[in-house]
């Protein structure tokens, strides 16, 4: 019966994975008068309320379900992206994005939980990545409507991608429970979400993976979200150039749905080395070039190293859960994580707006930390998932 879970989550990556104006997403800010420290901020101020409202998401969701949860996210999600559609300055932009941490935040651990409680926990990777690569097929079929049929009119992606996120939402209803709701919400629910902050700050392997991982996971977001776009236009790439580019960046990230298969060909270890190798290599190549096809590899290479990286550090993350409380626990881990977030897309905005070859520099020093760091976890815990 669970197993009917997985295919209604991958069916909602998929639609969520539809946002028509994504090769073009800081364009069409840029467009109603946003710059790019201005949409960093905004960034930046997002992630600063996601980790307002994890302690109380976390617990409200192990006390209502991760149904209920992900219905009432994926309800606010649709409207957020209402907002977005009709946004026209600086305060609607982060209006939108204000919503969207209330989403992100909810959301944070429940997606995951959800898929990790109804498969086998062996088969955890392989379908994270399907998951992960879903979203991604999504986002490969919009950007080719996008660059074929739609153009120039960015309003008009916006609204399409109001429809796909209202079908997510109806999808939701379809979900069966994997967690019995709490009777009440327990007394001591703040003590135990610090409890857990305190014994993670403790632990200082555990806190090295989950900042080495976030120094990746945010470089890659603001460099294929914000960044690329900026680095495309000063190589002379047109509005379709772009969109191509994206096509193929998209591409790219349904290997996803591979990171199964070659962490049991080459191993764990060596995959992960692989994967921050390739980061750091293609934020050193945009750092030092301004051609348009030399842009795309590196960005591509960017791409890469984290859709296969991707699948591994949530199976990792949902195998160092230790409570009942598997939401609550991975919103600790969220938030630590968006931390990192905070500062980085901060620096990324800042430097960019000065010299955007810089930017990239500070991208690759990031990615050679975070390889350190997961390097450090990864010898001082000795994980069997390393071995």
């Amino acid at each position: 019966m669970l197993k009917k879970n997985i295919f209604i989550m991958y069916a909602i990556a998929f639609l969520q994975g539809l946002v028509f104006y994504s090769s073009i997403a800081t364009l069409y800010r840029q467009a109603s008068g946003v710059s790019v420290f201005q949409i960093t901020i905004i960034e930046s101020i997002s992630l600063v309320l996601c980790l307002i409202f994890e302690l109380p998401w976390g617990v409200l969701a192990d006390k209502i379900g991760y149904k209920k949860t992900m219905m009432i996210c994926c309800t606010l999600y649709f409207v957020s992206k209402i907002i977005f559609w009709q946004a026209s300055s600086f305060m609607g932009f982060l209006a939108e994005r204000i919503l969207l941490s209330v989403v992100l935040s909810g959301m944070s651990g429940v997606d995951s939980s959800i898929l990790y409680l109804s498969c086998d926990s062996q088969d955890a990777q392989r379908v994270f990545g399907v998951y992960n690569s879903l979203g991604t097929a999504g986002l490969l079929l919009a950007s080719l409507i996008f660059t074929i049929f739609i153009g120039a009119d960015y309003r008009f992606s916006a609204f399409l991608t109001v429809l796909t996120y209202g079908t997510a939402a109806i999808l939701t209803l379809f979900i069966t429970e994997v967690k019995k709701p709490k009777a009440s919400m327990e007394a001591n629910a703040q003590k135990q979400f610090f409890g857990i902050l305190r014994n993670i700050f403790k632990n200082k392997y555990l806190l090295m993976f989950l900042v080495g991982a976030a120094l990746l996971n945010e470089t890659h977001q603001t460099f294929t979200v914000f960044l690329s776009q900026l680095q495309y236009v000063k190589g002379g790439m047109t509005d379709k150039m772009i969109g191509a580019a994206y096509i193929l960046i998209t591409i790219a990230g349904l290997i996803s749905a591979k990171s199964s298969k070659i962490t049991e060909a080459i191993g764990a270890r060596r995959l992960v080395n692989l994967c921050y190798a390739l980061a750091v290599l293609s934020c050193v190549l945009l750092c030092v070039t301004s051609s348009a096809v030399a842009s795309v590899i590196g960005i591509l290479a960017l791409r890469i190293a984290f859709s296969l990286f991707q699948p591994m550090q949530s199976n990792i993350q949902n195998m160092q859960v230790v409570s009942s409380d598997r939401a609550t626990e991975l919103s600790v881990f969220s938030v630590i994580m968006n931390s990192v977030g905070v500062s980085t897309n901060l620096i990324f905005g800042a430097v960019a707006d000065v010299n955007l070859s810089s930017a990239f520099l500070f991208g690759a020093v990031f990615c050679l930390l975070g390889f350190i760091l997961v390097s450090c976890w990864a010898k001082g815990t000795k994980h069997r998932f390393l071995a």
